[in-house]
């Protein structure tokens, strides 16, 4: 005997209310494995065309996993332990910053009374928490042995196996689905995929693009602290608007008190960060994400801060995906709504199904 709609609806609310239990007990625990999930989903495609060029499932996985492997080897011996010292660095010289910041402020707006203001020590303060909380947050998870081993272990391994088995998974998840609602669940799903694939591939793509091309140049520009200023604001992309105001600030406001009165050099930072911005929201975004994907960026920065807020880095982990399952479920039932009596009015309801019956 078929379920209710009611009983269904009950059923699967409270399927939902397990799932976000489990994420608030065992975030932390389920990090890595999400990392991992993320990554095969991510890498899915890849593998699929080297399966179409004929090589097996197996041997692709192989070799996209030794790629990953190799890239992320030279990465952390190359450039992590400069983000590391940029990072120590900029911590340790921000009191010098604030400083330069003040005398720079006071030389050229002698009205200025800042010697007295509480505002510049406050920032000083805020900023040196910020700091002190981040490399808190970086010593503490690299310390742990679960941390490291879950980075160096757990992710890869995880990976290598979910992007193996990744659509025997699919197909077996497709084979639990409730018989009466298959079709339906599986347009929502693709549509899910559609969204997801043109979002999180593509923007990911697009942070990585812009984050070597920030550091590479703004290191090789000369500015100070320039290849973690780079990877922040290539990161940030992620966040629309936010992302690159922040950035922005970011790179302009250093920019400024290292070569105020260079004006080549300022300029030429200046050339770098808005002629990227230009060329990623031109070019760039628009080839690798598309304009359909369906997620307004209010929607995206919501979930982001929402589930961020809510469970922590796991929030900000899952934040879009599930923001993107929201809105398509959403518009399903909007598109349900708009066919039925209670948008239409008896009249209308009653034309159409009788127009329906006609053409059928």
């Amino acid at each position: 005997m078929a379920l209710t709609s009611s009983q269904q609806m009950s059923r699967w609310g409270l399927a939902i209310l397990v799932f976000i239990g489990i994420l608030w007990v065992m975030g932390s625990v389920l990090t890595p494995y999400l990392v991992a999930m993320a990554l095969a989903y991510f890498l899915d495609p890849v593998a699929d065309r080297l399966e179409n060029l004929g090589l097996s499932r197996l041997f692709s996985v192989v070799i996209i996993t030794l790629t990953v492997l190799i890239l992320a080897v030279i990465f952390t011996l190359l450039i992590v332990p400069t983000l590391i010292e940029q990072l120590v660095n900029l911590v340790d010289d921000i009191p010098q910053l604030v400083q330069s910041g003040q005398s720079f402020l006071e030389t050229r707006f002698p009205t200025l009374d800042l010697g007295s203001s509480e505002i510049l020590t406050r920032f000083q303060s805020a900023l040196q928490s910020a700091g002190s909380t981040i490399a808190n947050i970086l010593l503490s998870s690299t310390k742990t042995a679960f941390g490291f081993i879950a980075m160096l272990v757990i992710v890869p391994v995880v990976t290598f196996f979910m992007l193996l088995d990744w659509d025997n998974l699919v197909a077996k998840i497709d084979s639990w689905l409730p018989r009466d609602h298959r079709n339906t669940i599986r347009t929502i799903m693709k549509d899910i995929d559609t969204t997801l694939a043109g979002f999180i591939r593509g923007q990911g793509t697009v942070c990585l693009i812009m984050a070597i091309y920030y550091s590479i140049i703004l290191w090789l520009v000369g500015l100070k602290y320039g290849i973690i200023l780079g990877m922040i604001a290539g990161v940030l992309t992620f966040i629309p608007y936010v992302g690159a105001m922040i950035g922005g600030g970011l790179v302009v406001g250093f920019a400024l008190f290292q070569f105020w009165g260079i004006w080549p050099h300022l300029a030429l930072v200046l050339a770098v960060y808005f002629g990227g911005q230009s060329v990623e929201g031109n070019f760039i975004t628009p080839n690798l994400v598309g304009k359909s994907v369906g997620l307004h960026p209010v929607w995206i920065m919501f979930s982001l801060s929402a589930f961020g807020s809510f469970l922590g880095l796991t929030g900000m982990l899952i934040g879009v995906p599930v923001a993107a399952s929201i809105g398509v479920v959403g518009r399903y039932f909007l598109g349900q709504y708009q066919k039925g009596r209670l948008y239409l009015g008896q009249e209308f309801y009653q034309d159409e199904q009788d127009a329906n019956e006609q053409s059928e």
